[in-house]
């Protein structure tokens, strides 16, 4: 998959310095993931919750930490919608971000 735009995640990371190498972790693995639907993402994140809109939310350095993206599996490309602490995502509304 290619994971549009890694700056967004760079840019968390450094107002939130514990999340670098969970962001990290995670960008290599998904960048290397061909993923055809959302079961092929379950396979790989059991604790990812798919949401309608070819949605998904990760659950980054123990759950420390929420990441929403798009996923457009046709074209293998996700996109960065949200990334933040678990108490900011409470205040969005992630099928819509």
């Amino acid at each position: 998959m290619r994971v549009i735009a890694r700056r967004t995640l760079k840019l968390f990371w450094k107002k939130h310095p514990t999340a670098e190498q969970p962001l990290k972790a995670w960008y290599q693995e998904v960048s290397q993931a061909t993923w055809t639907g959302p079961a092929d993402i379950k396979r790989s994140y059991r604790h990812a919750s798919v949401l309608k809109g070819s949605r998904v939310v990760f659950n980054i350095g123990g759950n420390k930490f929420r990441l929403v993206v798009h996923v457009n599996y046709s074209v293998q490309i996700l996109y960065v919608r949200f990334v933040g602490t678990h108490s900011t995502y409470n205040q969005i509304d992630a099928e819509q971000i």
